[in-house]
């Protein structure tokens, strides 16, 4: 590492006619109040004022490979968990004879990852990345070890939690690491390659999961058991191969981290999606519980507006999401996100009812990640030519709703490669749209605050993540209540069989005479809700990300 890891920088010219003196890594980056930052923001509050930043020297392509191929091993192996339990958990659910517990599956893991992402770029801009990587690893692995031996609901959605916070560790870090050492003119080519990593697993994953399940005695408890040793192995990898040093050099910040801040977004999270959960699937919408939580989850958000505005270190800084690049940036992140996690979850479970197994609807979302890898490489490439984004921000997000247009033509005789299509777009369009909006935030902040604006793209992403599997789950749930209750109200046992139903896929293999293409018109019904709900939160997506504006890519780490 050089002098800037060592805490100065050479005197340029500027400085010397200035009377400034170099800067030292005890230098605030943040100017005083009323400053701006070189893109004419405004500058930190008076708390972070005493920041002082690390920067980094460019390093060497053989170092910087090293780093940064460690790190996206984690992405590679939480990528590959996301399609994991996105194949399997049609079928975990229908072994416990739960499909409630299927939007758990998903949401558990996306509350802890949305909890801990925030607070990630602070901790680690004190502890070190490495350390944080090792730590998410460690956690990662203790999750899956628990899912893999889970023997029942409570068990399982434990495992997930835990394994969602290791998760939130690998994907968010890696990109705090890339910030830290990777100019932001090459950035976009860099992020791309991490986002192959995250295409690769996440193709890998589907498939892997569905084959264990398909033709293993231990089934689906396989595909979680079997990510623990590389887990491990990653974090080894880690210890010996990353060392970057912390950017924030004193200790002392970690008393200023806010903790309140994750109380009150778990509150939020949790409020809202046992809401929206139990509201019309559980219970009806005009039962105390979803009237009561929903309600409070809107509280408990404002709360935590009102207090990121007041306290000195917020996880992220209200007077941020002011600036409207960055603004637009999280409600595209927050609702395109919504769309695709939810669409990874309700697209397998949709070929799963027409007949799929775990392995055929693997293989059937491949379209997806091969779509996240093309839509990297080409928009950092683009990027890294033009210096520029939002033209191509916006015809990513058009590409993407017409990805989600094409899943509206899904029903219960749709050709397979209509899904694979749409899949293709939706993926391409959404990686794409990734690049673009990362560094269109990192960009128009100071370096001290990239962590955090990039913390704030992930909270959005995570905040959509789990907003748009149980808003998903709750149209789908829903519509096929009704729309069972509705066809077979009247026949003999109809409440025992529509549970069974409900809550059983394999149960679709013994239905009662004359009953299959009913029950399969009223699943129809209900994912045809899902697609048009994707349609309306896509084009609101697609609205957001017009209002980017540019900042300059910069070709070196110190902007120049």
């Amino acid at each position: 590492m050089t002098a800037e890891l060592n805490g100065s920088r050479p005197l340029r010219a500027e400085d010397a006619e200035n009377g400034h003196q170099p800067e030292t890594e005890r230098t605030p980056l943040l100017r005083p109040a009323g400053g701006e930052t070189q893109d004419g923001q405004p500058g930190g509050n008076d708390s972070q004022e005493e920041e002082r930043t690390v920067l980094s020297k460019d390093l060497s392509f053989s170092r910087l490979f090293l780093i940064m191929g460690t790190a996206y091993l984690g992405v590679f192996l939480g990528a590959a968990d996301s399609t994991i339990i996105a194949t399997l958990s049609g079928p975990i659910s229908s072994e416990f004879k739960s499909l409630s517990l299927f939007s758990w599956l998903a949401t558990a893991y996306l509350i802890s990852n949305a909890a801990c992402q925030p607070i990630s770029g602070r901790l680690t801009d004190i502890f070190g990345r490495g350390p944080g990587l090792v730590f998410s690893n460690v956690f990662f692995a203790a999750g899956n070890l628990i899912c893999g031996l889970a023997k029942d609901n409570s068990v399982m959605i434990l495992g997930r939690v835990i394994a969602g916070v290791g998760g939130g560790g690998l994907m968010s870090i890696s990109t705090f690491l890339a910030s830290d050492l990777i100019p932001l003119r090459k950035r976009g080519v860099v992020q791309g390659i991490g986002n192959v990593c995250y295409g690769s697993g996440a193709m890998l994953g589907g498939i892997f999961g569905g084959l264990l399940n398909d033709h293993t005695k231990m089934g689906w408890r396989l595909a979680f058991l079997v990510q623990v040793p590389f887990s491990l192995v990653s974090a080894v990898a880690v210890i010996l191969l990353v060392r970057v040093p912390p950017k924030q050099s004193d200790k002392s910040y970690l008393a200023r981290i806010d903790f309140f801040g994750v109380f009150l977004t778990l509150s939020f999270l949790v409020l809202l999606l046992l809401g929206l959960n139990t509201g019309g699937n559980l219970v009806p919408w005009n039962h105390p519980i979803p009237l009561a939580t929903i309600p409070l989850s809107i509280v408990a958000f404002a709360g935590f507006l009102w207090w990121e505005s007041r306290v000195k270190q917020p996880i992220i800084p209200v007077r941020l999401l002011r600036t409207q690049t960055i603004f637009a940036a999280c409600v595209c992140n927050l609702l395109s996100t919504m769309v695709i996690i939810a669409g990874l979850f309700y697209v397998p479970l949709y070929l799963q009812v027409r007949g799929d197994t775990a392995t055929e609807a693997g293989l059937k979302i491949l379209p997806s990640p091969i779509g996240v890898s093309v839509g990297s490489i080409l928009s950092g490439y683009i990027m890294n030519k033009t210096g520029r984004y939002t033209r191509l921000g916006t015809t990513s997000l058009c590409i993407f709703l017409s990805g989600i247009v094409v899943f509206c033509f899904q029903g219960a005789t749709t050709p397979a490669w209509i899904t694979g299509i749409a899949f293709f777009l939706v993926g391409s369009g959404y990686a794409a749209m990734l690049t673009c909006t990362l560094l269109a935030c990192i960009a128009s902040v100071d370096h001290s605050q990239q962590a955090v604006v990039t913390s704030a793209t992930y909270l959005a992403r995570s905040l959509g993540s789990t907003i748009g599997v149980t808003l998903a789950s709750s149209v789908y749930q829903s519509i096929l209540k009704s729309s069972l209750w509705a066809t077979f109200g009247q026949e003999p046992d109809a409440a025992e069989k529509i549970n069974r139903i409900r809550n059983n896929l394999n149960s679709l293999k013994d239905l009662p005479e004359g009953w299959h293409d009913g029950v399969i018109a009223c699943f129809m019904q209900a994912f045809q809700g899902v697609w048009i709900t994707f349609l309306v939160l896509a084009t609101g997506a697609l609205i957001s990300i017009l209002f980017l504006k540019h900042h300059t890519l910069h070709s070196t780490l110190e902007r120049h």
